[in-house]
């Protein structure tokens, strides 16, 4: 009986610090970058709580705390580009619950794991998906930018009926199956090879056109020059030219001067 006593004595004891506990504790603190949900039995009310002190009522009100703050998330995506090739993709999202929202996200998805698992990864994968599959292999390269800003929009659309907003996105790493990559790397390298072929065609006939022209020019220089080269004027630069000393011309019999006047004569006859 003493026994029964003393642990009904207890047990009484416990109860009465628990609910002196309970009521004394009336308040509730939400931290820098945290929402309250409260809710009043269970149900979840419109009152959202910012930061700082609250007074709640014991047993009757409870409160949950979600971060608005921006998350950051790393998503690996597989994805089919429009020519059918395997496009992988590492995606960086930053992203934060809507502040005004926290009770309507809270009430019809959950907390914040449960928003990663069922609302953002799922729909990452589906709008890579769908925007990929806008453009050719090489063109998920060439045209990154236009890629990565389809991704963002169609994912912010995306996200806002889930109480969620889009920071921004990254396409940290694209890459492609070992077949294809192997491909584009023998095209590039044919490419290489047949501009370098056409550059060197190209320098041997320029160089062959020049010949051409230089050898052109010699022959209207000549063709000119005769036209331009008559008898007087090859006298007259004979005359320039002279020294002043006769030639010596050397016959049978023998050596005399050349008379200059019998040489003009005889050109005028």
């Amino acid at each position: 009986m003493k026994k029964n006593k003393a642990f009904t004595s207890a047990g009484k004891l416990t109860a009465l610090l628990f609910l002196i506990t309970i009521f004394l504790t009336p308040f509730v603190i939400v931290n820098a970058g945290q929402r309250g949900v409260l809710m009043q039995f269970g149900e979840v009310q419109d009152t959202i709580l910012g930061e700082g002190i609250h007074v709640i009522i014991p047993l009757v009100n409870t409160v949950k705390k979600l971060s608005v703050r921006v998350q950051s998330q790393e998503i690996s995506a597989e994805a089919s580009s429009r020519d059918l090739q395997d496009v992988f993709t590492d995606v960086a999202l930053n992203w934060h619950i809507i502040p005004e929202e926290v009770n309507v996200i809270f009430q019809q998805i959950g907390d914040q794991k449960s928003v990663i698992e069922r609302i953002i990864n799922p729909a990452v994968e589906e709008v890579l998906k769908a925007v990929i599959a806008k453009y050719t292999a090489e063109e998920v390269i060439t045209k990154r930018g236009e890629v990565k800003a389809g991704v963002d929009n169609a994912l912010t659309t995306r996200l806002i009926n889930y109480h969620i907003a889009v920071d921004d996105i990254s396409l940290v790493h694209v890459h492609f199956s070992p077949q294809f990559s192997q491909a584009v790397e023998a095209k590039q390298i044919a490419e290489q090879e047949a501009k370098q072929a056409e550059f060197i065609a190209l320098k041997a006939s320029k160089q062959a056109q020049a010949k051409v022209n230089l050898s052109k020019g010699e022959a209207e220089a000549n063709s000119l020059l005769r036209q331009t080269l008559t008898p007087e004027i090859l006298q007259r630069q004979a005359i320039e030219k002279w020294d002043g000393k006769l030639p010596l011309i050397i016959g049978k019999d023998v050596p005399k001067l050349l008379n200059l006047r019998d040489l003009v004569d005889a050109n005028k006859n």
